[in-house]
């Protein structure tokens, strides 16, 4: 091996891809000049139409006046609409505000479960269970949160007689029941 044809063949391979690249960038000069013939005719043609902008509309501040109302959701008002409702003659509510009240009225209805009925005296009671406690309870009492008055009791269910307001607000009775919860196996 001689020292001169070593080095002749490795600079033929880049000399080889210099010129390939040298051709090929010399062929793309011609588009480069057509691409910016094209660019310029569009730019003459072409004329641009963009709408102009609204200008953004004054803003006027509103003073908060709620602040110095009544609150709506306040317990004080709720027991003076209560009180003028009960004055009422034809009101539903004006016998139930003014008796006392018994102490399953404190709980929702779906608290209660009847768990069974008990015959004594020619008088039916229903057992129901409320907080793990048991209570008996006969028709004439009250319970549940809407002036439940017990309508009648059988072996499987307890009627009652609920006073709710309607959607107009005016206050009406609602049938209502409980009925005997069976045991889970």
């Amino acid at each position: 091996m001689s020292a001169t044809t070593t080095p002749a063949r490795p600079l033929a391979a880049p000399a080889l891809l210099l010129s390939a690249c040298v051709l090929a960038l010399a062929g793309c000069a011609g588009d480069e000049q057509e691409l910016s013939q094209w660019m310029d005719q569009q730019k003459r043609e072409v004329k641009p139409s963009v709408q102009p902008l609204t200008p953004p509309k004054n803003f006027v501040p509103q003073p908060y006046t709620a602040l110095t109302g009544v609150e709506p959701f306040s317990a004080q008002k709720l027991t003076v609409a209560l009180k003028q409702e009960a004055r009422q003659p034809n009101s539903l509510l004006a016998t139930e505000m003014n008796r006392r009240k018994e102490p399953l009225e404190a709980y929702p209805l779906d608290s209660m479960r009847m768990v069974g009925s008990v015959t004594r005296n020619g008088q039916q009671y229903a057992l129901l269970r409320v907080d793990n406690l048991l209570y008996q309870v006969k028709q004439g009492d009250y319970l549940g949160q809407n002036y439940g008055k017990i309508t009648k009791i059988t072996e499987t269910d307890v009627n009652l007689r609920e006073i709710v307001q309607d959607a107009a607000g005016e206050w009406i009775e609602r049938p209502s029941a409980l009925q005997l919860q069976e045991k889970a196996r």
